[in-house]
């Protein structure tokens, strides 16, 4: 037999509070405000985001002419779990943006807006304001505007400190300049851009060797901060403040779009760069693959660039071996560029002006569309 329950049930009763989650939208106004380009329109109270895609002079500085809508959409996987963790929230909204606009890039697009999707079993107002401010600073960083998103509440399926996110990407491309893996030909030289460490991958084993080697998230290993040096190859005298283990591991990936987009539009007549490929899951080998043709192979040099110290002190304390490692972490090298030889030094030259490490890592060769390793 039914039972009437004691007093009124409400939707706050059953553990979602409408009025803060409303409370906390309306007070992010001023944080998207800052990410708007002039292609935003205003729409107070709108159910979604509006943006233009006119010809209008005085909106665009560059007009299309066979423009081309590019989307994607991605998380940052259990890399959240870490974050929760240590109570650390800004670094893990960059991460989001980073693996929208990073892959968007790789199509040769340009980004123009993104939305956010976060769910959560309690509106936070500390922890969501500071996830969305790193969502919107990694926006102004990639030149795209934070148009909306949604913040869920669902206490039933999420425990108490749990959440997720996911982000969603629009970017435009001309026609004629979207990269594909028809482009690429034999004897094209491989970029590497430097990472700026385990970036949003591989989170399930960094967390499984961190547990299983007993290691403290908030213990300064040496190891992790080795001392910078000056191009004469002295140590420098201001050093940075050491990192703990969690501090090092919660580096948000590395934001490409802008140095990418830079490029692109430094070489608006010649079509120079080949293909690209953006190192997330699985390493060089799962991604650079899939900017080749299934006649080529990429011969990529394992020794031709620096690895940052946090991936031989993860091999180290999870007794991982080399093949493990290389499938599963970029290893170092964040984004790959296949470029026409005659150009690779100016192409290199120029993403070193626009501040990012770049090694010749390789070369492309006959074969059968596979990334090989020398």
């Amino acid at each position: 037999m039914a039972r009437k329950p004691s007093t009124n049930l409400t939707y706050a009763s059953a553990g979602v509070d409408i009025d803060q989650k409303d409370a906390f939208t309306e007070s992010l106004e001023t944080t998207m405000r800052r990410t708007f380009s002039d292609r935003v329109i205003a729409n107070p109270g709108g159910f979604a985001g509006l943006f233009r895609l006119d010809y209008k002079k005085s909106l665009f500085s560059r007009n299309y002419k066979d423009p081309v809508l590019v989307a994607c959409c991605d998380g940052v996987g259990t890399k959240i779990k870490l974050a929760a963790e240590l109570g650390v929230f800004d670094t893990i909204g960059i991460d989001l943006v980073a693996m929208n606009v990073n892959d968007l890039v790789v199509q040769g697009a340009e980004p123009l807006f993104f939305l956010d999707y976060i769910a959560t079993p309690v509106v936070d107002k500390k922890f969501l304001h500071s996830l969305v401010k790193g969502i919107a600073d990694a926006c102004v960083k990639s030149g795209c505007a934070l148009i909306g998103g949604e913040t869920a509440n669902m206490p039933d399926l999420y425990a108490k400190g749990d959440f997720d996110l996911a982000g969603f990407c629009v970017g435009v491309v001309e026609l004629a300049r979207v990269k594909s893996p028809t482009r690429v030909r034999a004897g094209d030289v491989v970029l590497g851009l430097a990472s700026d460490g385990v970036h949003s991958n591989g989170y399930s084993l960094v967390r499984h060797i961190v547990k299983e080697a007993g290691l403290d998230l908030s213990e300064v290993f040496p190891e992790l901060n080795p001392p910078q040096l000056t191009r004469s190859g002295k140590p420098r005298k201001s050093q940075e403040k050491p990192r703990t283990l969690g501090q090092v591991l919660l580096t948000p990936t590395r934001l490409y779009a802008d140095p990418i987009v830079r490029l692109l539009r430094h070489y608006k007549v010649k079509n120079v760069i080949s293909g690209m490929a953006h190192i997330t899951g699985s390493g060089i080998g799962g991604n650079l693959c899939r900017a080749l043709p299934s006649n080529l192979d990429a011969v990529i040099r394992m020794d031709s660039w620096p690895r940052p110290p946090i991936f031989p002190f993860l091999q180290k304390h999870g007794n991982v071996t080399d093949e493990e490692m290389y499938r599963i972490f970029n290893l170092g090298v964040g984004y790959c560029l296949i470029v026409r030889p005659a150009f690779a030094d100016s192409v290199a030259e120029h993403l070193r002006d626009l501040g990012e490490t770049v090694s010749v890592i390789g070369h492309i060769a006959k074969g059968s569309g596979q990334v090989v390793r020398a």
